[in-house]
């Protein structure tokens, strides 16, 4: 069903991914790049490739950095899940926040780059690109904090009283927003490929939560390693850095760039935004913990540290006071 694809194929799993498992596939004169849902019994409404695919269709059409799509397949008895499959991109991905292999100058670069691909994004009119059904475009935080909600008590493992203060002080605290925009949902240095040699952004990966939605709130879910606790290897903090040495933007800098390039004045509720990324993301790391335990996780080194969402949660009751 691909036009330029020559046999034979062979199949290679990326490591590091810990949602829907992902595979190089390699052929006589190309490789491409599939992914499909995990195996076994899913949460309602995750791991939609589906969605994915839809988004990144869109985008390539009015040239955004996503690799090219090639096809999706809904029918489970190829693979036993549904999947498609895109260009695979060459370039650099960096999983260190730090870049601790590049000099000043070239972190400089690549942060500016991944911001301005940000707000790129945050400009592309959704109906122009035929994404106007793609999701509701009103209450986006209340809907986004009561999926949320559901999808922790549905991963819970042990109880974390953090989190409950979180379920219930967030819901009623939520601002009034009216924009939207195409939100990835997940926008952060490992889910993009840059140039083999250039500062710039080739190509966004990890579509798995892209909808519509308020557009401060991607840019604050991707400020979280600014302001989230450092907690090892296994989740790239920036916190303990000595920013400014190393060429990279202090919190209060890319936050300015942000509003430089948006036409904003500042952000407001700043800190509720922020409990929200932080609750939101120890609710990923939760759903993950239980994906180990049901055998379901997409990565054999996914995390089983239940810390992680406790330390999450601490810090966002700390911003909101709870």
């Amino acid at each position: 069903n691909i036009d330029e694809f020559e046999a034979p194929l062979e199949i290679l799993e990326f490591k590091g991914g810990q949602s829907n498992p992902t595979y190089c596939l390699e052929t006589k004169s190309k490789s491409y790049v599939l992914r499909r849902k995990p195996p076994g019994k899913l949460l309602p409404s995750a791991h939609a490739v589906d969605r994915e695919f839809r988004v990144i269709e869109a985008l390539h059409k009015v040239n955004y950095p996503v690799p090219r799509p090639y096809k999706l397949c809904m029918d489970e008895d190829i693979i036993g899940t549904i999947f498609y499959v895109m260009e695979k991109v060459e370039g650099r991905i960096f999983w260190d926040l730090s870049l601790p292999d590049l000099q000043p100058r070239e972190r400089t670069d690549i942060y500016q780059a991944k911001l301005r691909a940000l707000t790129q994004l945050q400009k592309i009119d959704y109906e122009k690109v035929g994404l106007q059904d793609f999701g509701k475009t009103t209450d986006y935080m209340a809907r986004q904090i009561h999926r949320w909600t559901k999808i922790y008590h549905a991963s819970e493992t042990t109880k974390i009283p953090y989190m409950d203060k979180l379920n219930s002080w967030l819901p009623k605290n939520i601002p009034e927003t009216k924009e939207t925009c195409i939100i990835h949902g997940d926008y952060r240095l490992d889910n993009m490929i840059i140039d083999p040699i250039k500062p710039d952004v080739i190509a966004v990966l990890d579509w798995e939560l892209t909808t519509l939605g308020d557009p401060v709130a991607d840019f604050v879910n991707h400020l979280v390693p600014w302001y989230m606790p450092a907690l090892g290897d296994r989740v790239s903090s920036l916190e303990g850095f000595d920013l400014k040495q190393m060429g990279i933007p202090t919190e209060e800098e890319y936050i300015e760039q942000y509003c430089r390039l948006t036409n904003r004045e500042s952000i407001r509720y700043l800190n509720f935004y922020k409990a929200y990324c932080l609750w939101r993301l120890a609710a990923i790391y939760q759903g993950i913990i239980k994906r180990v335990e049901d055998g379901t996780a997409a990565s054999a080194d996914a995390t089983t540290d239940t810390e992680i969402p406790n330390k999450l949660a601490a810090r966002a009751c700390n911003l909101v006071e709870t």
